[in-house]
């Protein structure tokens, strides 16, 4: 059995981080490791290369939808399996304009026919799910197809689509497969049917033909700024991002990287980021059905229970969700940790009472502190270009720019707006080239919209803080600017464990607000008294959840520098964020402006000059 690597030095490669300052006040950041052009032409050769050299190993696991066992292949099976599907593909007169598109979750089926269509050069898209099943009138889902106009369209079990599927119909004249757990559906054609006799030489002439600039996907963005758009990822993109991921995280070479993973395919943290990186290692993804839900987090303690990971990834809900069930779960506990090199958090930072729960509970499991990183980038960046390759001093740390891509941090106001340049970075939104060229500055830097701040300005190496949106921030009628970002983490934490998300109201006002998302599961343990099946409204209403936010906000006013630093009102929310409406992704990130623009009558009513009995006040009594 192989070595658990668990020493940063040998982890990490050492950060080094070169500024150049300009006269205008901008900077550039580059990282001091050289990125060299030698990575991969494409994906396909990490397919290649691990179904001939290592083709007993295992790609991915997948539980049977019936039994409940794992269904399992293997990298040689999914090369064979992927020549036979890119077979019957090379016979449906697809390209660009006519690409493939996935609407279902994680499946082996998903990657095989994601995989086979990369291939041959046909570009896939996979959507997220809650675009087909959580939405009523399908508008998202209409624009995605309307965009694209795809020329293969795969759900599964496809019954459960039907609607979506109907909703589209006049929008696309592609075929519609059917994955293995649907029952037969006319006008669908089986998954069984496009695994056909391998044309070897016809596939491989194409697989050939493929470049680095050749277009692999269209990703979604999320829509948490304004509309989707359907952002081009090119071959160059991806391979490039593996091998600045390879420059910094050398361990990889050494602790194959195994994962139990239910992040989504149709976002690039799920998809370019852990997927590649398990294609370039060939590695293994034992694909996680559970998500960190009250109805999925069940699945997810029931895999890892059984399968170790070498490297966890997820988004901080989840891990605020998983905590609690780590410490009173041994056997849990010991699984996860047991081969553990490190927990990586990305989208949010992680709030600093799960870091120290994460640090505790894994030195009471192994005897070591389990090294916890972040990373920062977009859809449109593939998606790395900061990398905390080093143990990090706190939490948020997004760490320093990777191998090959620059950062120019521009003074705004009083931030520093982040650009970003590298072949990672996409060309363009497919079909939008107005809104693509508005998204690059006068020097080819995609204008991402965040901003960044140095952990020590001193010391870069040490890492930048991810510090909000550039548009996120407000002011106060006093004039003081209110950093959202920063605020809504020490909210979380001061909270904790009422707060498992925070959105920032107080625009144009004397006072800033809070409406917290509770934590419905921890509120619960606050309440012994109360039966568990108690009414969310009765239990939000109990003194002691009351008690433990007005306690946090009362030591946010007693740590903090102003009135731009804690909240003196705060409404918990009984209404969970809405995927549908757009307060919150499918990977667990709060939409601030959503929300505040969906719940425009309860941050009205948070403000009102009677304060309800349901407002919580920084001075009110319990």
């Amino acid at each position: 059995m192989e070595t658990v690597i668990r020493d940063v030095g040998r982890m990490f490669a050492k950060p080094v981080v070169n500024v150049e300052t300009r006269g205008d006040g901008s900077r550039i950041l580059r990282s001091g490791i050289p990125l060299p052009d030698t990575y991969a032409r494409c994906v396909g050769e990490w397919v290649e290369k691990w179904g001939k050299e290592t083709p007993d190993q295992l790609f991915l696991a997948e539980r049977d939808a019936v039994s409940g066992e794992w269904r399992k292949i293997t990298w040689g099976e999914t090369r064979r399996r992927v020549i036979g599907i890119a077979t019957w593909l090379l016979g449906q007169k697809l390209s660009a304009e006519r690409p493939v598109v996935i609407l279902s979750d994680n499946s082996i089926e998903h990657a095989l026919l994601m995989l086979a269509a990369m291939h041959v050069g046909v570009p896939v898209s996979s959507i997220s799910p809650g675009n087909s099943l959580m939405s009523r009138d399908h508008a998202k889902l209409k624009g995605n197809i309307e965009l694209l106009r795809p020329g293969v369209i795969f759900a599964d079990p496809v019954e459960k689509f039907a609607p979506a599927l109907a909703a589209i119909r006049e929008l696309h004249d592609g075929v519609v497969i059917a994955g293995r757990n649907s029952q037969p559906t006319a006008g669908t054609v089986p998954f069984a049917e496009i695994e056909v006799a391998p044309d070897e030489a016809a596939v491989m002439a194409a697989f050939n033909a493929i470049t680095p600039d050749t277009i692999a996907k269209f990703l979604f963005t999320s829509g948490s700024v304004g509309v989707p758009k359907a952002v081009i990822n090119t071959q160059r993109m991806m391979c490039s991002n593996q091998l600045a991921k390879e420059l910094v995280w050398p361990f990889l070479k050494e602790n194959r990287p195994v994962l139990v993973e239910w992040l989504p395919w149709s976002h690039t943290f799920g998809s370019n980021h852990n997927l590649n990186m398990i294609l370039r290692w060939g590695g293994t993804i034992w694909i996680d059905d559970g998500k960190p839900t009250p109805a999925g987090l069940d699945k997810t303690v029931k895999n890892l229970k059984e399968i170790s990971p070498t490297v966890y990834f997820n988004v901080p809900r989840a891990y605020d969700m998983l905590v609690p069930l780590l410490r009173e779960d041994k056997q849990l506990r010991e699984t996860f940790f047991a081969r553990l090199n490190l927990i990586f958090y990305a989208g949010a930072a992680l709030p600093h009472h799960l870091w120290e729960g994460l640090e505790d509970l894994s030195e009471q499991t192994t005897g070591h502190k389990v090294t916890m990183v972040s990373s920062w980038g977009s859809t449109e960046t593939a998606p790395m270009c900061t990398d905390c390759h080093f143990e990090a001093e706190r939490p948020g740390v997004i760490g320093v720019p990777v191998p090959g891509t620059a950062l120019k941090l521009v003074p705004s106001a009083d931030k520093l707006e982040v650009r970003v340049k590298g072949p990672n970075i996409f060309p363009g939104y497919w079909k939008q080239p107005d809104i693509t060229a508005k998204s690059f500055d006068e020097e080819g830097y995609y204008m991402i919209g965040d901003a960044v701040e140095f952990l020590d300005e001193r010391f870069p190496e040490k890492g930048l803080l991810f510090d909000g949106r550039v548009g996120e921030d407000f002011k106060l009628l006093t004039g003081t600017w209110v950093h959202v970002g920063s605020l809504r983490v020490a909210g979380i934490d001061a909270m904790k464990p009422v707060a498992q998300d925070i959105v920032v109201t107080g625009h144009d006002r004397d006072e800033i607000g809070f409406l917290v998302f509770p934590n419905i599961p921890e509120c619960r343990t606050l309440c012994p008294d109360l039966p568990p099946d108690a009414d969310i409204i009765d239990l939000l209403l109990n003194p002691a959840v009351r008690q433990r936010v007005r306690q946090g906000m009362a030591l946010m006013k007693q740590i903090g520098g102003g009135s731009s630093t804690y909240p003196s009102r705060a409404l918990l929310m009984a209404e969970p964020p809405s995927v549908e409406a757009g307060e919150i992704t499918d990977k667990g990130y709060i939409n601030q402006r959503m929300v505040l623009n969906r719940r425009a009558d309860l941050v009205e009513y948070l403000y009102q000059d009677v304060v309800d009995k349901t407002v919580i006040t920084v001075h009110s009594a319990i």
